[in-house]
């Protein structure tokens, strides 16, 4: 087995604000597999939440796992091994996607079949970053105006507080009453129990679909009360890391958001998938700032998914990879070998 680790800068059309700072072009790591002629592809978008910052963090913690001799091991053993290291799991994704995307090569089949799912027929959210109302007012039209997008996810939690939320989400809904789009909120932890207590049921007035993770990590026992007065469905983000956080929350929320960097890869996705179908919960799959490479892994596992949340990959200017397209709203996965993305010339 041959591996090997790629930097390469991911520009962005416009930063991503959200409520704990301003995201803009980033670094990120790609990684190739090659054995028995076969080329596998992942990547790897570093997060300090996630365990490594950089992407040189990203090339340690690989190293470090590397260096153990993995060569002989199979695939879920990896797996085993990385958990087992505490490796960085938003490093680890990087080479648990170039690991199935070769073996769905090996195997002549595309990636979304070898895992025995089928195509989604749900459309993905495009996201709005926090930004002042006139900002909004002309950045709407350019993400929805022939795009075909049908959902649209508002970030707030804003550092200035309610009162800029709700200007910013009046300013959304008076911006989008010429399209056919469906609304939903993404706090990422920027309310306090009281705040979204009282915002919850002024989106719901507006026809908002849901929201996530209105409270910031760490302030979970507030869920259950939380839980218990809301009016509309609760999904957990960053308090759900991986499949061993749902049984301590499934009681306090209607479902989870699983993001292949945060669960270390498509092999850390399907134990959150088998672990939230057994406790009744909804599904949802997002990204961090990825590729058509990382987002073509998340599309393969989109089609047992309720809500989708893949679109990283077009806000990048350019997109360094290619094999994915949107189809009526739908961020489809590819019907090519593998999961169906390649890094350009």
């Amino acid at each position: 087995m041959e591996l090997q680790l790629h930097k390469i800068l991911l520009k962005k059309r416009f930063p991503l604000a959200i409520s704990r700072g301003v995201r803009g072009d980033s670094y990120n790591v790609f990684v190739s597999v090659t054995q028995d002629g076969i080329t596998g592809w992942g990547e790897g978008a570093p997060g300090g939440n996630e365990g490594a910052a950089t992407p040189e963090a990203v090339i340690e913690e690989l190293q470090r796992l590397i260096a153990t001799d993995i060569e002989a091991l199979h695939h879920y053993e990896i797996y085993q091994r990385a958990q087992e290291m505490n490796i960085a799991p938003c490093a680890y994704a990087a080479l648990d996607i170039a690991l199935w995307d070769w073996k769905a090569k090996k195997a002549q089949m595309p990636l979304y079949q070898l895992l025995g799912y089928p195509k989604p027929t749900t459309p993905t959210s495009v996201t709005i970053g926090i930004n002042p109302p006139e900002v909004v007012a002309t950045r709407v039209p350019l993400l929805l105006d022939g795009t075909g997008v049908k959902s649209l996810k508002i970030k707030l939690g804003s550092p200035e507080g309610l009162a800029a939320d709700r200007a910013m989400f009046e300013q959304v809904v008076k911006s989008t009453q010429n399209y056919n789009v469906q609304l939903r909120v993404d706090a990422n932890g920027g309310w306090t129990l009281a705040e979204a207590l009282e915002m919850i049921p002024w989106l719901a007035q507006r026809q908002v679909d849901y929201v996530e993770q209105p409270l910031k990590e760490g302030d979970e026992e507030h869920l259950p009360e939380l839980f218990a007065k809301t009016v509309l469905p609760i999904y957990v983000d960053e308090s759900c890391r991986t499949a061993k956080n749902i049984p301590q929350w499934a009681h306090a929320v209607h479902g989870v958001n699983m993001k292949l960097m945060k669960c270390g890869g498509i092999s850390g996705a399907l134990e959150i998938i088998a672990t939230a179908k057994a406790f009744g919960l909804k599904t949802m799959i997002g990204c961090m700032s990825e590729s058509s490479v990382a987002i073509a892994a998340s599309a393969a596992l989109s089609g047992v998914i309720d809500h989708i949340d893949l679109d990283s990959h077009y806000n990048l200017a350019p997109d360094p990879a290619e094999g994915l397209h949107m189809e009526d709203g739908i961020t489809m996965p590819s019907d090519a070998i593998g999961h169906g993305a390649v890094l350009k010339n």
